[in-house]
């Protein structure tokens, strides 16, 4: 049998990513029922409530250290003083094809000091750049400034472990998310006759002695509100768009910095002969496998992506193949959405959508949504994900035939403090699991983004490069045209 054996070599990499509807006719009303003082989230049933509780329990992250003021690095998680062990075969004896590989990874401080407690942000990876093929490891936290990295043996290859952040730095990004979680702020346009004003907008919107316009959706209950502006109506409001990001929120920068990137000592997997198994499938075009479909695709850019690669023919937001009667859409999802400016009229909200599809067995549902829901407290993700749950039961119960497939979230490399405030791997990961989780009992495909980005050599990017999307859309594709007898 083909085996590997492993040689402690250049180069096991400790690397830190440096971050690393249409509207109703409105009211305004002042805040109330705020949830992290200021948040007004949508009110829940007491399943529901139960529910969220349970996921929040699930995702808890360990307690992280506080950070002194003036914040000094010496005693935070430092990649270069970093230790790792591989651990013996279970059973003993020379590693085969399909094998778990175990690396204890020590974590220490600037000072070399061993750390004694979990938090630490860790991705790892097993990957051969000649075959072009990669398998994520799992990391394991023991809470006491040991993790375990564990590895599914299928070339030879190398392996890597990534600190995205140290646990110093989810203290932070913890409190921003409670503290701040207005940071990304937004506005809308309000136009009426010769007049026109603008307001901030955003479910969390701190209270003033301004006015409030609210535009809560009638049959979804999402919230979403605006400053009233000061001589318009509500209902004058035209469009939506991202308004910036608040300032000087932080004194910890430094936790975020791109001097924090230190490689260290590593491991090279050497495998005598080994070769992966031939996986290679004749799949049909993709004209072919769609031939009759109707897929509406709903999201965020990462999902546009998908579409845009898809888009053979018309444009925009539709691509319609008549001689084969493919019809393929794209469409936002509601708020929040960081983007140019938006017609109000054109912010629907996903859940309606799904309402409004007849479904059956040529219907295909394709969502995307997460990244722009991070810097909010994670309540609001987990609402806006029964919601849209609800509808998919509506939907299924109705055209249970229909076909679901979700795509996840996925890593990205982000350079700057900014970056690491809104887009955090951290935040991420805890989105991914209540994901996974919500809709694991339902008669849904998951397309493992967050897989996929972490094994491919490529740097991790918000949106990835188009040979990973290329895979994703294969993986898409198999769900909508399985291999007969596969």
């Amino acid at each position: 049998m083909s085996f590997c054996q492993c040689h402690t070599l250049s180069f096991f990499q400790f690397k830190m990513n440096t971050t690393f509807i249409i509207p109703r006719t409105a009211t305004f009303t002042p805040p109330a029922d705020m949830h992290y003082d200021f948040c007004k989230l949508k009110p829940l049933s007491t399943k529901e409530a139960l529910e969220e509780q349970r996921l929040l329990d699930s995702i808890a992250w360990p307690e992280t250290p506080s950070l002194p003021s003036p914040l000094s690095l010496s005693s935070t998680s430092h990649p270069a003083h970093s230790a790792f062990t591989i651990l013996p075969r279970w059973g003993g004896g020379q590693w085969h094809i399909g094998d778990k590989l175990e690396v204890m990874i020590q974590m220490h401080d600037f000072q070399g000091h061993l750390k004694r407690s979990g938090g630490d942000v860790l991705l790892a990876r097993l990957h051969n750049p000649t075959l072009g093929a990669g398998v994520a490891g799992q990391v394991l936290d023991h809470l006491n400034g040991s993790y375990s990295a564990i590895f599914t043996l299928l070339w030879e290859g190398n392996a890597q472990v990534i600190l995205v952040h140290p646990s110093e730095a989810v203290t932070e990004l913890r409190r921003l998310n409670t503290e701040h979680p207005d940071r990304i702020f937004f506005k809308s346009q309000f136009h009426l006759g010769s007049v026109t004003e603008t307001t901030t907008c955003n479910v969390c919107l701190r209270p003033t002695q301004q006015p409030v316009c609210n535009y809560t959706d009638l049959h979804t209950n999402e919230p979403w509100f605006c400053y009233k502006p000061k001589s318009l109506s509500c209902d004058t409001r035209i469009s939506n768009f991202n308004g910036g990001y608040k300032q000087k929120i932080s004194t910890m920068e430094k936790l975020f910095q791109r001097d924090c990137n230190f490689p260290i000592d590593n491991m090279h997997l050497q495998c005598n002969k080994l070769q992966p198994e031939d996986v290679s499938r004749v799949g049909q075009t993709i004209t072919q496998c769609l031939k009759g479909k109707t897929v509406h695709m709903y999201g965020d850019s990462t999902m546009r992506q998908w579409f845009e690669y898809l888009d053979k023919t018309i444009g925009p937001l539709m691509s319609l193949d008549d001689k084969n009667n493919i019809l393929v859409t794209y469409r936002t999802h509601g708020p929040p959405l960081r983007s140019f400016s938006v017609p109000a009229i054109e912010l629907h909200y996903i859940a309606n959508e799904l309402d409004e599809v007849p479904g059956g067995r040529d219907t295909v549902i394709v969502l995307g949504i997460w990244a722009h829901f991070g810097t909010f407290p994670i309540e609001f993700f987990i609402r806006r994900l029964q919601t849209i749950r609800r509808a998919m039961v509506r939907l299924l119960s109705r055209a249970p035939d229909t076909m679901i497939v979700i795509r996840t979230g996925n890593p990205k490399s982000l350079t700057t403090f900014l970056h690491a405030s809104t887009n955090s791997d951290w935040y991420s990961l805890q989105q991914d699991k209540v994901l996974r989780d919500m809709f694991k009992e339902l008669n849904v495909h998951l397309v493992d983004a967050w897989e996929m980005v972490v094994a491919h050599h490529l740097p991790h990017e918000l949106h990835p490069q188009p040979s990973i999307i290329k895979n994703m859309i294969n993986v898409l594709l198999s769900y909508i045209c399985p291999q007969k007898g596969g």
